[in-house]
């Protein structure tokens, strides 16, 4: 996934209201820029960090930025939520994820049971619904998931569940958009609900493809796919 329009670099001042962030530009003005990130963001807030923002397209929006990502440790986490999902498609397109390489038809945003799935694939032979969810966290060596307690994304699972039990094969796809972890978890304890799901899920045949991404300021791609461990 390739940025649209040059990027506009700052610092972090503050995040705060969950959707605002207080960023100072390098000409020194400061301005307000929305944060989509709606978890905790926990790991990924370093007052004084760099940052890149995006300008808003819409420009009747009040904020006249988005924030993209935070420079970390040396490297950039991305932090815009809405991004993976484009990032999975694209990738799910070109082939790029080999244990999804075999699909002919892609579609996002597809409606099934009471629960909209964020991709369905499909080919001659088969249809796959797969979930995406974002992965910004850091426990060591860890990225994990989620960063605050998410009864919407255990509801996902429980729908990956029974589209499993229809026969339909169902995966749950972790975006992890950073570069410093190596293996992927459930935070067990910050909601061990999801993570016990995320267990039930797994053991009924639901597939989890934790995939980390390159994040730069001129674009995000897949770089590999990590192992995870559901009981770390």
């Amino acid at each position: 996934m390739r940025f649209d329009t040059p990027l506009v670099h700052g610092t972090l001042i503050k995040r705060y209201k969950r959707f605002l962030s207080d960023i100072r530009l390098d000409d020194g003005s400061v301005v307000v820029a929305h944060c989509t990130n709606s978890g905790s963001m926990k790991t990924c807030i370093e007052e004084g960090a760099e940052v890149y923002l995006s300008p808003a397209k819409d420009p009747k929006r009040k904020t006249k930025f988005t924030w993209e990502m935070i420079k970390l440790n040396g490297q950039w986490v991305g932090i815009n939520t809405s991004h993976p999902n484009r990032i999975a498609y694209e990738a799910i397109v070109n082939k790029e994820i080999v244990q999804l390489n075999n699909y002919e038809h892609v579609q996002r945003e597809v409606k099934t049971g009471n629960s909209r799935i964020d991709i369905m694939a499909q080919n001659k032979e088969e249809t796959c619904f797969i979930e995406v969810k974002n992965v910004t966290m850091k426990d060591g060596d860890y990225a994990r998931f989620p960063d605050a307690v998410t009864t919407r994304g255990k509801k996902h699972l429980e729908e990956l569940i029974q589209l499993k039990k229809e026969g339909i094969r169902a995966v749950m796809l972790y975006v992890i958009q950073r570069s410093d972890v190596s293996i992927f978890a459930p935070a067990h304890d910050i909601d061990p609900n999801y993570a016990n799901a995320l267990k039930e899920a797994y053991a009924a045949g639901v597939e989890i493809i934790p995939v980390q991404v390159k994040v730069s300021p001129e674009e995000i791609f897949i770089e590999r796919e990590l192992p995870f461990d559901l009981d770390a």
